[in-house]
């Protein structure tokens, strides 16, 4: 028998067994080493405040409506940060082996079967760190913005939100060239971001980050501005800092109505352009040639060269038994954590 987390209720984290399903042919069964929790998704369906769980999404008109919730208590299968090894292959299956490391997205469980086809394009590189592979598809989520900025070599990138999804972004800014403005309220993640290559730091509960960024960029602004906090009154923020006629692009999960974000300032007077970067679509200037597969492998294996740093992101490990107290810690203690992972048996 195999293991997994469900949410019975808002804040509640049991662990339920799962059969062991036979394999078929083609499969692979992998047995989980790490997972990531999500400080953002994850815990909008902790806390139950993901909008899913109040409204449906009408995938044909895509519109939120209010006819009936779209998913209800208990959720089972949360997680998409996994990292495991195979441990069983089927007769038909050519292109792994068992001892192989897998990353990629099954939720949190302690076993789990892949078709060939899935797992082979996802096997971690030789001698790299298993833990990486829960950093690929958050990485690949804070990569999706980054590309979205659509920013130049020696232009100015302001990020807005310093957990997990900023922390990996400012990194892929400067890669693509940009000088990199880092803004929190939480000294270490102000730290950490500093030791991972921000050039300018603003700690918003000391300063005014819009007035700080222009004075940074001789009175400019951003060429452009990434929100990833999920924070209304941080978006209104990122909109002051940005150029005039530039961009900031959304990625933070919003929840909630607007308050602190006022259009009618410098959105409305300085011409600022909104782009909203979501996780299950591609820019239409790049969705045909990258898709979410590659986003992933570029972030493994710019982390396997040493390139990206991630393990650094890693504060807090618990057993997979102590997933309860993991969740309540991101919960009540945020600004202790960045990443938080989860070590199996």
């Amino acid at each position: 028998m195999g293991t997994q987390i469900v949410f019975p209720a808002p804040r509640q984290v049991t662990l339920e067994d799962t059969p062991d399903l036979p394999l078929k042919p083609s499969e692979v069964r992998v047995r989980t080493m790490f997972s990531g929790i999500s400080a953002g998704t994850e815990l909008t369906q902790y806390r139950g405040s993901n909008p899913y769980l109040h409204q449906r999404f009408d995938s044909l008109r895509r519109l939120f409506v209010a006819d009936r919730p779209g998913l209800a208590y208990p959720l089972k299968g949360v997680g998409y940060e996994q990292m495991g090894e195979v441990v069983e292959v089927g007769p038909e299956v050519t292109n792994l082996q068992i001892g192989q490391k897998i990353w990629g997205s099954w939720g949190h469980r302690s076993h789990v079967v892949l078709a060939e086809s899935i797992a082979a394009p996802r096997v971690m590189p030789e001698g790299a760190d298993p833990r990486l592979g829960v950093f690929a598809r958050i990485g690949a989520i804070a990569l999706g913005p980054v590309h979205d900025a659509g920013t130049h070599l020696g232009e100015t990138v302001a990020v807005f939100g310093l957990g997990v999804l900023g922390l990996i972004a400012l990194q892929l800014a400067r890669l693509s060239g940009a000088t990199v403005i880092a803004v929190d309220g939480i000294a270490k993640r102000l730290e950490l971001a500093r030791q991972l290559g921000a050039e300018h730091t603003v700690d918003f509960h000391r300063a005014n980050p819009g007035e700080t960024i222009k004075a940074l960029t001789q009175g400019r602004g951003a060429d452009v501005s990434l929100e990833l906090s999920g924070s209304y009154a941080a978006l209104h923020e990122a909109i002051r800092a940005t150029a005039y006629n530039s961009r900031v692009v959304v990625a933070g999960f919003l929840q909630g109505e607007g308050v602190g974000l006022r259009l009618g300032e410098e959105f409305h007077h300085n011409r600022i352009e909104l782009v909203s970067s979501q996780t299950q679509g591609i820019g239409p200037r790049l969705s045909h040639r990258w898709d979410r597969l590659r986003q992933e492998q570029t972030i493994v294996r710019l982390a396997a060269q040493g390139r990206l740093q991630l393990l650094p992101l890693i504060t807090h490990a618990f057993p997979f038994a102590e997933v309860e107290a993991a969740f309540k810690l991101l919960d009540q203690q945020a600004s202790e954590a960045v990443q938080v992972i989860l070590e199996f048996p």
